[in-house]
């Protein structure tokens, strides 16, 4: 008997770019005419993956927000990763919203994606271990068909495909 081929469904962010990214927000805040003297920052927190923007107003937030996307995409960082709660006032006339950073595949996403990996009718076994997917099959064949399959879809979140074995 072959011994099968397997591959593993992941969402992970490099917290280091984030928090490079963020540093560089950081300095891009204090040095643009627009942003400089409003007193805005841009916090993260690795413990919990999350990045508290304050600012005075929603529309400089938002200015923030388009700076960040664009330095999170120059660092390889896929916006799907981040998740942007509500805008929420603050002490002092500010404003703020806290974005956490995606990192695993939530139960529901990976019984989708299980679902539909099955529903495709591949030859191959799917087994959802905690916040990955791995993927088994004896043809490689079949998993390169997969990951096409996967890529195609979405789900709202980044996915890499690792561990190939």
């Amino acid at each position: 008997m072959a011994k099968d081929s397997s591959f593993d469904i992941v969402s992970q962010v490099d917290m280091q770019e984030v928090d490079n990214a963020v540093q560089q927000v950081s300095r891009e805040i204090v040095q643009r005419y627009d942003l400089k003297d409003t007193g805005s920052t841009v916090t993260l927190d690795k413990t919990a993956s999350t990045i508290t923007v304050s600012a005075p107003a929603d529309f400089i937030v938002q200015q923030i927000k388009d700076v960040m996307g664009g330095k999170f995409v120059k660092r390889g960082i896929d916006l799907k990763a981040l998740s942007w709660g509500k805008l929420e006032t603050a002490s002092g006339s500010t404003v703020r919203v806290v974005c956490t950073i995606v990192d695993g595949i939530e139960q529901e996403i990976a019984k989708r994606i299980n679902k539909d990996i099955k529903d495709k009718k591949f030859k191959a076994k799917v087994t959802i271990e905690g916040d990955k997917l791995r993927v088994s099959s004896p043809k490689r064949d079949v998993l390169q068909e997969i990951i096409a399959f996967v890529k195609e879809n979405d789900y709202d979140i980044p996915l890499q495909f690792t561990n190939r074995r």
